[in-house]
């Protein structure tokens, strides 16, 4: 009987040790796979991180361009005002001109001088009204001028961050704001590098239309500064304008005589000076962009003085 026991002990080892092998690849399975699913996890976080990323860009850039349509919406129902203000005019000219018809109709004799006198005011009323459909034609013309800059500008600057970089159509003009941060060094009134690609653009778009001019204003926040080369926020906020229109005269040969250069110092803030995001929101360059002071006389002057 002893050779059959010493048998089956052998058996039940063999077996014992297969099973042991079976167990530990088991567990080195589930090892992998808990390690595989680890990873897919850390993959899908990532993933949810710079979704979450993305769509808070996304809500920044639909909340910019909210509200530039307020401010568009803005502008058109204050051009609409302009216009019912012109219609109302040209129509309370016509029920005067069709008066003055009907009493040179009533009357059955009229001195030569009076007629001579009734048909001047004639003539000046229809002139007022050619001049008040004109004003309107030529308003139109500009805010359709000013709305194609935008939109070129915004083009060819959409690469710039906007929080250094506004552009926007205020009362009737267009105004491309740049940050302090973007254009100088603290203090100073050097033009940056970066800055540079900024202003090259800017200046393709003077050079492209002939027919306007460019005002540029430096603005400082309200705290004090001296140093050996400035004086104090007005003499920075000039010298920072002067920087700007010399380097678009030099570099990209922009007409001097289209360009004027002016300091406004901390007194024309966007904001309030009560903070540092105010303050830093208050330093900027402004180039404002206007038709050519000429032709906005021209469009101001009325019929009687041009004779």
């Amino acid at each position: 009987m002893k050779p059959y026991i010493f048998l089956i002990t052998l058996v039940l080892i063999g077996s014992s040790c297969v099973t042991k092998k079976k167990y530990l690849a088991f567990q080195g399975e589930q090892q992998a796979l808990l390690k595989a699913a680890e990873q897919n996890l850390a993959d899908c976080q990532f993933q949810l991180s710079q979704l979450k990323n993305q769509l808070q860009i996304k809500e920044t850039e639909l909340q910019s361009r909210l509200r530039e349509m307020q401010n568009k919406d803005s502008e058109l129902a204050d051009k609409r005002n302009q216009v019912r203000l012109l219609e109302d005019q040209i129509a309370l000219l016509k029920g005067t001109n069709a008066s003055l018809l009907d009493r040179l109709s009533d009357l059955s004799v009229i001195s030569k001088s009076g007629a001579e006198s009734i048909n001047k005011s004639l003539q000046a009323i229809s002139e007022q009204s050619k001049y008040i459909q004109d004003l309107t034609g030529q308003m139109q013309r500009k805010d359709s001028l000013s709305l194609a800059l935008v939109n070129t500008l915004k083009r060819s600057l959409s690469d710039v961050n906007d929080q250094d970089l506004t552009i926007e159509v205020k009362k009737g003009v267009v105004y491309v704001s740049i940050s302090d941060k973007l254009l100088f060094r603290s203090g100073s009134h050097d033009i940056n590098d970066r800055a540079q690609s900024v202003l090259s653009k800017v200046a393709s778009v003077v050079n492209d239309h002939k027919d306007i001019d460019i005002l540029v204003e430096g603005h400082t926040d309200n705290l004090a500064i001296s140093n050996s080369c400035t004086i104090d926020n007005w003499d920075l906020s000039v010298r920072r304008a002067t920087s700007v229109v010399r380097y678009l005269q030099q570099k990209h040969q922009v007409d001097p005589k289209r360009m004027t250069a002016g300091g406004r110092g901390e007194f024309s803030p966007k904001v309030e000076n009560d903070s540092a995001a105010g303050r830093q929101a208050n330093r900027r360059t402004e180039i404002i962009i206007t038709p050519k002071l000429d032709q906005f006389f021209n469009l101001l002057s009325s019929p009687e003085s041009k004779k």
